[in-house]
């Protein structure tokens, strides 16, 4: 029984990576609880485990005193002189057992503190090593699928990916590997606590960082990523050694590193965008593959206008709204839409209701202030702050009051002609959520290559 014991504890020992001693504190632990059923739960216990022998030794110690409060720790002076003569008041006597008188019931007990004991030690040791691995990618076996729901089977422990994690249309078997990050470790899971995802952007970035070699060494940064598992992703790279291509790094030859994250992640479209620290050029890569006119900064907002052929809206929007919506959270810019014949309309409208300053007949020093300020029109006037006003040489407080009444009267009496039509704009903010998959509107040109510096799922750099 020696032997069984100790080959029982090196076999826990090896399996859940614990501390051997802890197994032994712990083995000792169960064994006194067991006593302490039959004897009472006060009762002063002391049980060795001997680490060569495998033997266990069991004692009951009990105070002599004249009158017993606790039978479970004491004893009067006859009981104990019956067994040690020359016993005093105050003196401990140690009373041996046997493992066998305890019965099938204590044993019983001590087995299942063991196991407790053991599974607690395990879920600390598993939320110790995993709760520094948050986001970080780990590859295990498929051990079982239940309602869509992967237990993997871990270096040490078990991991759940759970269906809302995995990604849409992927199907996993029993014995098939499977990499993902952890994305949280529950300790109060009744089952497995390390959770797992493939959908979450973490996770392109990790595969990108064990693919290419650059980003790994740190050569190559990935600045930003934008996922919507399934269907496309972007991810924004930049290279800290002129020498070396970001792009290129992360496409490789022939497109092989690229290929291979798409592979793992069964065909996931990805855009590889160099990023810019000019925002407007930053927002004009991530419309890729659609081929940008122009970029007006409102930074105020932190919205940029973004101006596109006739031919290019549909590719700038996407499929549901999808390359719009993932360039926004990649940028994180809202992004307003808007087709070149549409802004040319809004433009031409706004001259057409473009009232001249000169017109209030304020004086020619006045006007001429307002002017070299920058306020050409009444409606500049009118939208500019009364401080502003007074921070213009050669106008005081009751001269831009005057201004601002002067300029409201006259847009009251003269309203500008309203427009026949206002520009079709469409605005994608990065907290947009996915819309559903909807056919984009057919537009001539709508399937024309990417933008200069975009990289399709081919791995070609076009441009």
């Amino acid at each position: 029984m020696n032997n069984e014991i100790l080959d029982a504890l090196s076999q826990i020992t090896r399996e859940k990576s614990m501390d051997r001693a802890v197994l032994i504190e712990t083995l000792e632990v169960a064994f006194a609880s067991a006593v302490r059923k039959k004897y009472g739960a006060t009762a002063d216990v002391e049980v060795k485990f001997s680490n060569e022998t495998g033997s266990i030794s069991v004692a009951l110690r009990k105070t002599v005193a004249e009158n017993v409060e606790d039978p479970a720790l004491q004893l009067t002076v006859e009981e104990a002189r019956a067994t040690r003569p020359d016993a005093q008041v105050g003196d401990v006597l140690v009373f041996p057992l046997s493992i066998q008188e305890f019965g099938r019931n204590a044993i019983q007990t001590a087995k299942q503190v063991l196991i407790q004991r053991v599974r607690e030690a395990e879920r600390d040791r598993v939320f110790r090593e995993y709760s520094d691995k948050i986001g970080m990618l780990v590859r295990g076996v498929v051990q079982q699928v239940d309602r869509g729901n992967v237990i993997v089977k871990l270096d040490h422990s078990e991991g759940f990916l759970p269906a809302r994690e995995q990604i849409p249309r992927s199907y996993h078997r029993q014995g098939d590997y499977v990499r993902a990050v952890v994305c949280n470790v529950d300790k109060s899971a009744k089952g497995p606590q390390v959770i797992l995802s493939r959908t979450h952007p973490d996770f392109l970035r990790r595969l990108f960082e064990s693919e290419v070699p650059e980003i790994a060494e740190g050569i190559v940064e990935i600045k930003a990523v934008a996922r919507e598992a399934g269907a496309r992703s972007k991810i924004s790279v930049y290279s800290t050694d002129p020498r070396v291509d970001a792009v290129g790094s992360c496409v490789g030859l022939k497109g092989s590193r690229v290929q291979s994250i798409v592979r793992e992640l069964g065909g996931e479209r990805i855009d590889i965008v160099p990023w810019s620290q000019d925002p407007t050029v930053f927002v004009s890569r991530a419309l890729s593959p659609a081929r940008v006119m122009d970029v007006k900064l409102v930074e105020t907002e932190k919205r940029m206008i973004v101006v596109v052929a006739d031919d290019q809206l549909s590719l700038a929007i996407g499929k549901g709204g999808q390359n719009a919506r993932l360039a926004a959270r990649l940028t994180g810019w809202k992004i307003d839409l808007v087709s070149k014949s549409d802004e040319k309309r809004r433009q031409d409208m706004e001259q057409a209701s473009r009232v001249e300053v000169e017109r209030l007949e304020l004086g020619e020093a006045t006007t001429e202030k307002l002017i070299t300020a920058g306020i050409e029109t009444v409606q500049e006037l009118v939208a500019t702050p009364l401080e502003k006003l007074t921070e213009i040489p050669g106008i005081g407080d009751k001269t831009a009051e005057k201004l601002l009444t002067v300029a409201q009267e006259y847009l009251a009496a003269h309203p500008p002609v309203p427009p026949e039509a206002a520009a079709a704009e469409m605005e994608f903010t990065p907290e947009m959520e996915a819309a559903p998959e909807t056919a984009d509107a057919a537009a001539p040109g709508a399937a024309a290559g990417p933008a200069a510096g975009a990289v399709t799922n081919d791995g070609e750099l076009r441009g």
